[in-house]
C-alpha cells in the first residue's frame, strides 16, 4: 500500500461545500431566463476556482469543486444522466427526515419510467476544469452517488415493469453505466473517485427496515444485493483509480433520515467489497460505536467522520483525539484518517452552516490530523 501518498489522506473532506451566494444568484437568474447555461457555468467556474484555492490554502491534499454545479449530490449520476429518471415527493412516514429540534420533513422517491441509458459522460467536463485549476500536489476528487441509490429510493413499484419486467436488466444497465462513466473519468485523468452510498448505513434503523418491508423488500436481502452491485462496480473500476465508499444516514438541511450503528452490516461491508477505504459517519451516537471496525481486514483504511456538518458548534480538538484513540482499539491508528461526517451541502440548500463555520471545521480536521499523525 502506498498510503498516505495515494488517497485517502489523513485530513479529508467529503466533497460538497457551502454554495457561495454568487452561485445561488446565478442559478436563480438561469431559472428566470436572465442568463443562459454558459453564463451560469462562467459564474460556477469563477467560484470553483476560489474554493479550490481555499481548500489548498487550508492544507488539504484532495480538492473537490464543492459540487457547485449540482442541485443535489445525486445529480451527477441521476436525473442529469438518465432521461427516464425523475423524482417525486413521498408522504411515507418511514422515509421522513428529522432535525435537531425533532421536526420532520418529507423525502423524495426515484421513479424509473423507461430503460436507464448512458448517453455519454456526465462528469468529464467538470473534472477537466477541476484538474486544470488544482494546485500542484493536490489530488482532484470526483464524487458520484452510489449505484444503489435509485433502487433504494424507488423500490420495485417505481421501476417501470414494461421497461424492466425483472430487475436483472435494471441492475445490468446501472452497473454498465457506472463502468462507462468511471472509465471516461479515468481516461480524462481522474484517479480519485468517491461513491456516496446512502442506503447501507440506514439498514440499522428499525424505521427504515419497516418502510422496506411495507413495500415488499427485506433489508437483509437488499444488503446482499447491494453488496454484489457495489462490488461489481468496484471490480470494473480501473486499478489505477482510487475508489472510496462514503456511508451516510441522510443530510438534508442538517436533518437525517436514519439512525443506527454499523453492527449488522459491518462484516459484509468491510470483508466482501473490493473497496480499499471507507468514509464513515461517526459524528453522533446515531452512528453507534466503533466496535464494528474490528471487522475491517488488514490493508483497508477508515476515514472517521467525527466532525459534524449538521451543527454549527465547533468540536473540541482534544475530544476528537480521544475518539480517534478509542477507534484505534479496533483498527491500527496508521489505518485511520479524519474528516467531517458528510458534505457541507448535500444539496443546494446546505446544512445550516455558513462559510465561516465550514472553514473552522475543516481547519480543525487538519489541525487534529497533524497532531495525531504528524
Amino acid at each position: 500500500m502506498s498510503f498516505p501518498i495515494d488517497p485517502p489522506f489523513r485530513a479529508e473532506h467529503i466533497g460538497s461545500l457551502v454554495r457561495p451566494e454568487a452561485v445561488l444568484e446565478a442559478r436563480e437568474a438561469r431559472a428566470a431566463g436572465r442568463i443562459d447555461d454558459a453564463g451560469l457555468r462562467a459564474v460556477e467556474d469563477a467560484e470553483i476556482e476560489k474554493t479550490v484555492a481555499f481548500q489548498a490554502g487550508l492544507g488539504l491534499c484532495s480538492v473537490s469543486d464543492g459540487e457547485f454545479r449540482r442541485h443535489s449530490y445525486t445529480d451527477s449520476f441521476g436525473t442529469a444522466v438518465f432521461a427516464s429518471l425523475r423524482t417525486a415527493p413521498t408522504d411515507d412516514p418511514n422515509w421522513r427526515y428529522t432535525n435537531q429540534a425533532g421536526e420532520t420533513s418529507g423525502a423524495n422517491v426515484s421513479v424509473v419510467e423507461d430503460r436507464l441509458v448512458w448517453e455519454g459522460p456526465a462528469n468529464v467536463a467538470d473534472f477537466a476544469y477541476l484538474a486544470d485549476i488544482a494546485p500542484q500536489g493536490c489530488v482532484p476528487k470526483m464524487t458520484l452517488p452510489g449505484p444503489c441509490h435509485i433502487h433504494f429510493r424507488a423500490g420495485r413499484d417505481n421501476i417501470d415493469r414494461a421497461a424492466y419486467p425483472d430487475l436483472d436488466a435494471f441492475w445490468a444497465d446501472v452497473i454498465e453505466s457506472y463502468e462507462k462513466e468511471i472509465a471516461a473519468l479515468r481516461d480524462a485523468g481522474c484517479r480519485y473517485i468517491q461513491l456516496d452510498e446512502t442506503s447501507i448505513a440506514k439498514f440499522g434503523d428499525p424505521k427504515i427496515r419497516r418502510g422496506l418491508e411495507e413495500r415488499g423488500d427485506d433489508w437483509r436481502a437488499l444488503l446482499d444485493l447491494y453488496i454484489e452491485v457495489i462490488a461489481e462496480v468496484a471490480r470494473r473500476t480501473p486499478p489505477d483509480v482510487a475508489l472510496g465508499l462514503h456511508l451516510c444516514r441522510g443530510n438534508k438541511a442538517g436533518a437525517w433520515q436514519a439512525e443506527g450503528g454499523y453492527d449488522d452490516v459491518a462484516a459484509r461491508l468491510f470483508r466482501d467489497l473490493p473497496i480499499r477505504f471507507y468514509f464513515l459517519e461517526y459524528d453522533s451516537p446515531r452512528a453507534g460505536g466503533f466496535q464494528p471496525l474490528a471487522e475491517l481486514p488488514d490493508g483497508k483504511v477508515v476515514v472517521l467522520g467525527l466532525v459534524s456538518t449538521k451543527i454549527r458548534a465547533l468540536e473540541d480538538a482534544g475530544a476528537l483525539e480521544r475518539r480517534i484513540e478509542e477507534a484505534s482499539r479496533y483498527v491500527a491508528i496508521e489505518r485511520l484518517c479524519l474528516s467531517p461526517q458528510c458534505g457541507f451541502a448535500g444539496d443546494i440548500g446546505g446544512t445550516g452552516l455558513d462559510a465561516a463555520d465550514q472553514a473552522a471545521k475543516l481547519a480543525l480536521v487538519i489541525e487534529v490530523a497533524r497532531r495525531v499523525w504528524g
